[in-house]
């Protein structure tokens, strides 16, 4: 019975995992389960899973779950703050996090996981972002396990060698190659995009999501922060990443081969998929999704990105390239600039404008620790809102 703590539980991907969970009492319980601000959706999750524990972002939210498991009998422990949620996520009785918090505020809790030596299942491709070389180390210090979720990295982590070991060359690999969409706004005229609105970029084509990588995947820097992802997980440089749209998005990534092989993962868009393979890996077992029927696809097309229409994903290849601290400021930067956008401070194409200010004002430094990298996570957040304010 593998005991599971979900960061981010009332988000897709934390409603996605308790499905899954929900279809195997015999092999998952929950040990643990956290959200921000979503009280009463975590309360109905607490009173169906029975968790030991509960982690909330304020006192105020933790007084109101206390209040609502009290009223339905639930024991459930409620607790509040990045302290707790580092400690659910590194607690003993946790068999495996699955750290699914969008944004920075993912990171410090990730990383506790990875420290403690748990099976860490990546959705929060932040902290990676965020951390590169760090992160990375603490799994390896620990002998965590570091498990990807994204259905992209999923993709490739199945296409890759068993016990590959992040070094490309050693397993005849010369290309990882990243699928995307395209966003809603593939093919609308480029000109246009001026005028987008929050519920525009809010629909994606394929996806359910919530709405800030909901926009990451209308600019595609979704796409760029897993080009980022990509590099740390896998070995693989810059020039080894390609990105190729597909907009059917049956083939979730693919890996090129020194031979001429090119390995792919198929399926339907449905994260279950993923969140399954890794609560299971090795194994595999049924996670409610349906079967793909290639008949019924039909066509499969794929092209080449425009950084025209999308520079945001050429702004976090200069970042990965530029290494250091660069892709902190860069995931800074878009956080800032796509709740800009949410809350109607600034258009659709400022996003891209306000992070390539940030990338240009501020000094890259070293990543040499976490506090090196808030630091510059904090610098980049406070350049970004004075230039939206300008």
């Amino acid at each position: 019975m593998q005991r599971i703590t979900i960061l981010g539980a009332t988000g897709s991907i934390g409603v996605s995992t308790l499905d899954v969970i929900a279809r195997h009492p015999d092999r998952y319980s929950v040990y643990a389960l956290s959200a921000h601000s979503r009280v009463e959706e975590l309360a109905a999750q607490c009173i169906q899973f029975r968790p030991a524990r509960a982690v909330v972002g304020s006192a105020a939210a933790a007084d109101r779950l206390a209040a609502l498991l009290r009223a339905a009998g639930c024991r459930t422990e409620v607790e509040w703050g990045e302290a707790a949620l580092c400690a659910v996520s590194s607690a003993a009785e946790t068999d495996a996090v699955m750290a699914a918090i969008v944004g920075a505020a993912g990171l410090a809790p990730t990383l506790a996981a990875a420290r403690a030596g748990k099976k860490v299942m990546l959705a929060n491709k932040e902290a990676l972002v965020m951390s590169g070389q760090l992160f990375m180390d603490a799994v390896a210090e620990s002998g965590a396990v570091l498990l990807p979720i994204d259905s992209e990295h999923n993709a490739i982590f199945q296409c890759l060698p068993q016990g590959y070991g992040r070094v490309p060359a050693a397993a005849g690999v010369t290309k990882i190659l990243l699928t995307a969409s395209g966003g809603p706004f593939l093919k609308r005229e480029v000109a246009t995009l001026e005028n987008v609105t929050p519920d525009e970029a809010c629909k994606h084509p394929k996806w359910v999501m919530g709405r800030k990588i909901s926009v990451d995947s209308a600019t595609m820097m979704n796409k760029g922060l897993e080009v980022i992802e990509a590099h740390w997980l896998f070995g693989a440089p810059a020039g080894q990443i390609e990105v190729v749209i597909h907009p059917q998005s049956v083939i979730h990534s693919m890996v090129s081969y020194s031979d001429g092989s090119v390995l792919a993962e198929l399926g339907n868009p449905d994260m279950r998929t993923p969140i399954a393979h890794a609560l299971a890996y090795p194994e595999r077992i049924a996670s409610g999704v349906a079967q793909l029927d290639l008949t019924q696809v039909g066509t499969l097309q794929f092209e080449k990105p425009d950084f025209n229409r999308f520079p945001c994903l050429a702004l976090a290849f200069e970042a990965l390239r530029a290494g250091g601290t660069a892709p902190a400021l860069l995931n800074a930067a878009n956080e800032v600039a796509v709740q800009a956008f949410l809350d109607e401070r600034i258009g659709f194409r400022r996003i891209d404008r306000v992070i390539a200010r940030v990338m240009e004002e501020l000094p890259h430094g070293a990543a040499s620790s976490i506090e090196a990298v808030m630091a510059q996570d904090a610098l980049a957040r406070a350049a970004a809102e004075r230039i939206i304010a300008e």
